[in-house]
């Protein structure tokens, strides 16, 4: 957060504070010997707060089936965590309201309470569908989240008002927030909170209430991720135009939690009801005729626009991302192809080899090399031009690729020279397949326009094996290359082997 505007948050002499009953309680339940019946006295001195927690605790928000008449019974029945939130949430809501009260000249505070206590209601009742223990802290979390706002309102006044009119829905707020100030109300309450030394269980998830995925701790996290989630469901009741908020709700829940569209309904029905009664009990004005049911039906032209909108958007992305995967094969295939055979280049050549002569040598397997020349090549060149030679060396790359098997790999090692790298195959295969080859080749002209060529190609084998002198690619490379020299040597058109003690000169004479 921008620190200069962190020291004129800091310097604000009118910022929320703790009420001081709020302070003693959560002082004594952080103490090893914590004792409820001090708590109990404390809580007790303030008629006001004494008489809204036991109408909370008799009301149908709890649904206790025994009649709750004193602090002290609360505190047995619903157990300190639960009381200790509710003296929170009534203390300062009270004095928060207070401030609030007659002023102009920021935000609509009226607003801001309602979108609230949806927020903490929301946030209870999803703590509880999703099987999450501190169902008091989300709704605390919840109602206090934004209270940043009301920071930001008590700092700059008017100003406020104008870059919160800015944005279209809560949900758009932090980004003009930020734009305008340099941090938004979830950073600004998360230092005011954290200035009132709150647990973390409520300062995290008010902090990283639009960013749950900001929260490190995994608990903290999922609890951010309800009080978030609870953003979108009071948006459903607060925002003139609702649609987006249910589309947004729909789609969380059934990511996240595997909910259907009518699940989320029924939900979003059962967090209206439960509203009106929990304002009621914080004294928060709602109108009594809001009720999902009529939302929905007056969201439900716009949902359909959102919905054809996100099908036709989720389209094009598949599409732009088909596009990708295919512009993708296709870069990889030019950068790995030789533009004029069609065949791998020397660079994918080179991989090749050199993974599975890795692989061959771990694996104990035989791994053969065949290099392939055309003879006189230069004279078909000179004599008919290099289009008829480039024509000649399409056509021989076919016939060494219908040679290849699956696992071969066929490449133009440059020139007039093709390689074929045959794994798992030993030196008598590789020689079988090189003369299956060069009897292809010289067995009948090759058809270039209106010329007919006859060639003939020498070809050279190398293999490695276990326990072979060949100890590298290069050597390999080399060995072959010793064999098509050779075979060149020998009256060209032939096959020649590379084997030790042989014509050829050693692989390490390269």
């Amino acid at each position: 957060m921008n620190e200069q505007f962190l020291q004129r948050i800091g310097q604000c002499t009118t910022l929320p504070s703790l009420p001081a009953i709020a302070i003693q309680v959560l002082e004594l339940t952080q103490r090893a010997d914590v004792d409820i019946a001090e708590i109990a006295r404390i809580i007790s001195k303030d008629p006001a707060l004494s008489t809204k927690i036991l109408r909370t605790v008799n009301s149908s928000f709890y649904g206790r089936s025994q009649n709750v008449s004193t602090v002290s019974h609360a505190l047995v029945i619903l157990g300190l965590q639960s009381v200790k939130t509710l003296v929170l949430g009534f203390s300062l809501v009270s004095n928060l309201m207070k401030k609030g009260k007659g002023d102009e000249k920021g935000f609509n505070h009226l607003d801001y309470w309602r979108r609230s206590i949806y927020s903490a209601t929301a946030a209870r009742i999803l703590a509880a569908r999703f099987n999450i223990v501190q169902q008091e802290e989300a709704f605390l979390a919840a109602l206090l989240k934004d209270i940043g706002m009301l920071v930001l309102d008590q700092v700059l006044g008017a100003q406020y008002g104008e870059i919160s009119a800015k944005a279209p829905t809560h949900a758009e707020l932090s980004a003009v927030e930020r734009a305008a100030l340099g941090a938004d109300h979830a950073q600004v309450a998360g230092y005011l909170t954290t200035q009132w030394k709150l647990p973390p269980v409520l300062t995290v998830p008010i902090t990283f209430h639009h960013a749950p995925a900001g929260a490190s701790d995994p608990a903290l996290k999922k609890l951010a991720e309800v009080v978030y989630l609870s953003g979108w469901c009071a948006d459903v009741f607060v925002e003139p135009q609702p649609a987006q908020a249910i589309a947004q709700v729909r789609e969380f829940c059934a990511s996240e939690y595997n909910m259907t569209d009518t699940d989320c309904d029924a939900l979003l029905e059962e967090i209206g009801q439960r509203t009106r009664e929990a304002a009621s009990l914080f004294e928060i004005t709602i109108s009594a005729a809001t009720n999902y049911e009529a939302i929905l039906k007056k969201a439900n032209e716009a949902l359909v626009e959102i919905t054809l909108q996100s099908q036709q958007h989720a389209s094009a992305l598949q599409q732009q991302a088909s596009t990708l995967v295919e512009q993708n094969q296709q870069l990889q295939k030019q950068a790995t192809t030789d533009a004029l055979t069609g065949l791998a280049n020397r660079a994918h050549f080179d991989q090749f080899l050199a993974e599975h002569f890795k692989a061959a040598a771990t694996a104990g397997k035989p791994l053969s090399l065949l290099l392939l020349d055309v003879d006189r090549f230069k004279l078909v060149n000179d004599r008919h031009g290099h289009p008829t030679g480039d024509k000649l060396l399409k056509a021989l790359a076919q016939v060494m690729a219908a040679a290849a098997r699956a696992q071969d790999l066929c490449a133009r090692y440059g020139g007039e020279e093709i390689c074929l790298v045959l794994p798992s195959t030993g030196r008598a295969a590789a020689a079988g397949i090189a003369e299956n080859i060069r009897k292809a080749v010289a067995a009948k002209p090759i058809q270039c326009g209106q010329l007919a060529v006859s060639i003939t190609a020498s070809v050279g084998v190398s293999t490695f094996e276990p326990g072979s002198t060949l100890k590298s690619p290069a050597h390999l490379i080399k060995a072959a290359d010793l064999a098509v020299y050779n075979a060149k040597h020998s009256g060209r058109n032939c096959v020649r082997v590379f084997t030790l003690g042989s014509a050829e000169a050693k692989p390490n004479a390269a």
